[in-house]
């Protein structure tokens, strides 16, 4: 699977006019979660598009509290109703906690993959201890990682075992909540390509091999400034800057 670089991140959208406005505008991967409880949203949109849904990646997680082989069946089915799906592109684990159990849980998404309910399995949240462990109890590859990534927060660990393993890191929070635009060594960089933190921190991000990104955006402006955010070209020692900046902000700690 090759996902889009730039996809849309859907936590706290609550329109389905937001989703087709996306689809409209260029998106082609959605990323929902059972948790968020938008599924239906997500659906809805994607139904009223005129883009066809064979070239939409549809992505939703199973949550830590249906990680058992029966929850998983069980709510995979509910979000394949709620998205208007027959078939979820990529489903992840969403975190490897509460009722997560390697050999039951993965062995439950392998089972889906098989009777090609799902088309590929992802993570979400795991170290690189967690992330052997999984790949232990399949025989089919995980294809995705997703984890908060952006410039004042990212792991150069697991982005090398995706790069190691050749799989994509699935970059959520890029823009840091709004914080890229408080970081002066981004503004100055910004400031230099005519562009906005925002962009500086999603061509960041599409710099590193095996990284793609789901940016949030509900506006038509912002939906199309994020997909416009892979023009901009950084040089090497911009990019090395932004590295060196302090990761001291994690949004989404376990």
């Amino acid at each position: 699977m090759t996902l889009p670089p730039v996809g849309l991140g859907t936590m706290g959208i609550e329109t389905p006019s937001t989703i087709t406005t996306a689809l409209a505008v260029g998106y082609r991967h959605l990323d929902t979660a059972q948790i968020y409880d938008n599924e239906a949203v997500v659906g809805e949109g994607l139904a009223a598009s005129n883009v066809d849904r064979e070239a939409v990646t549809v992505a939703t997680k199973v949550w830590a509290d249906s990680l058992r082989a029966v929850d998983v069946h069980r709510t995979t089915a509910e979000s394949c109703d709620r998205l208007g799906v027959d078939h979820i592109d990529l489903l992840y684990v969403h975190r490897p906690t509460e009722s997560y159990g390697p050999s039951e849980t993965l062995g439950a998404f392998a089972d889906l993959h098989a009777d090609d309910t799902i088309g590929a399995i992802g993570v979400s949240n795991f170290t690189v201890d967690q992330l052997d462990e999984a790949r232990s109890h399949l025989s089919v590859p995980i294809v995705a990682h997703q984890v908060e990534f952006h410039p004042l927060f990212w792991s150069a660990d697991l982005l090398a075992d995706a790069q190691n393993h050749d799989f994509q890191l699935v970059a959520y929070s890029p823009l840091a909540g709004g914080h890229v635009r408080e970081v002066d060594t981004v503004v100055e960089i910004a400031e230099a390509h005519n562009t906005t933190p925002e962009a500086v921190s999603v061509a960041w991000i599409l710099s590193k091999p095996n990284v793609v990104t789901i940016p949030k955006a509900s506006s038509r402006r912002h939906l199309e400034a994020n997909l416009a955010a892979q023009q901009v070209q950084l040089s090497d020692a911009e990019c090395r800057r932004i590295d060196e900046i302090d990761r001291t902000l994690e949004l989404y700690p376990e």
